[in-house]
This record gives structure tokens, sequence and C-alpha cells, in this order.
């Protein structure tokens, strides 16, 4: 006896491989996105400068933590730290000077520690590799009979991009006016009234 054909029927696939695959090209049209957004972002100009700045601001900071800390029991290092920290005059400056550096510090045996307050660049020519910045610190100075003296101080930086980074070029202390002055003289009252 012989069975009578059937119809067959289309097989569907499962709900769940419908629900996979529809997942699947979701994943893959969001990672092709995020990818072209991802290159966007790292070949845009405006994040590029952002990353200068910001290069330039913490080599400001670090740079003038490191030229106002020096310890009398690690001299040589901290004197080679100034180096590292300097470029251009500054550095043949800091050179120039490091006998008398040593003596003085020897002699004195000092220890001092600078802190960061806050720092602020003022100026950068991202394409020129020049910067400038303003720094507040706070220096220590502990002498050897354990006294210390706390001085807050602004720094005026000027930095340039050297093949190992952002260098201070320049360093000297930011003048300091009275708060309540505009920097003239008071005007002659008399003379504005005639």
């Amino acid at each position: 006896m012989t069975r009578p054909n059937r119809p067959t029927r289309e097989r569907k696939p499962p709900p769940t491989r419908l629900a996979l695959l529809a997942a699947l090209l979701l994943a893959a049209g969001f990672a092709a996105w995020s990818s072209a957004d991802w290159y966007a972002a790292a070949h845009d100009e405006r994040v590029a400068y952002s990353r200068q700045r910001d290069a330039a601001l913490d080599a400001a900071e670090q740079g003038v933590r490191n030229l106002n800390t020096l310890d009398h029991a690690e001299l040589e290092q901290g004197l080679a730290l100034w180096e590292e920290s300097a470029t251009g005059e500054l550095l043949k400056e800091l050179k120039g000077s490091r006998a008398e550096f040593t003596r003085q510090v020897r002699s004195a045996r000092t220890a001092t520690s600078a802190r960061v307050l806050s720092g602020a660049l003022t100026e950068l020519d991202d394409r020129a590799g020049r910067a400038r910045a303003m720094v507040a610190v706070r220096i220590t100075v502990r002498t050897p009979d354990r006294k210390s003296a706390v001085k807050d101080s602004r720094m005026l930086t000027e930095l340039t991009r050297t093949g190992g980074g952002w260098k201070l070029s320049a360093l000297g202390q930011a003048p300091l006016g009275d708060p309540g002055t505009t920097g003239g003289e008071a005007p002659d009252e008399e003379a504005g009234s005639r």
C-alpha cells in the first residue's frame, strides 16, 4: 500500500533565529556608526588642539612644581629634575648656575617643596610649539631646625614643545599688585571739575 503524497509545508525559521538575526544586524550597524564617529573625532583638529592645550598646562604645572622643589639630601637628583623640566635659555641658566645652587642649598641645608594650587594656560600657539601659563603654587621651606616657612606665589611660564614634550623655556614671578588699586594714580578732583 502506498502512502498518499502529503503536501510539504515550507519551514519557517523559529522566532528565536529571527530575533538573533535582527540583533546581529543592529549590532553591526551600531559598530559601523560608532567606528565612523570615533574616526571623525580622532581626526578633528579641535580635539588635537585640546590635547596640546592639556599637555602644555600639565607640563607648566609639573615644571613649576619641579623647579620649586629641592632637598639638600637629594640635591643631585633635584637639580637633574630641574634640567629635565627646562629647555632653551632657561636650561642654559640652570646649568650655568648649578654650582652656585649646590653651594647655597648645601650650606643652608634646606628642603623646599611645592604644591600647585591652580594653573591656567594664557596662550597657545600649537603650530609654532609655544605656550604661556600662569601657575599658583604653595612653596614650603623647611630648615635644619625643622621650622617651616610657607609662601604662596604666582609664576608666569613660557613653554616650548620639544621632541620630549612641552618644557619650560622661561619662568618668573608674576607681579603682585594691590587689589584695591587700578594701577594708576587717583584722579585729581579739582582738575576734573575745571
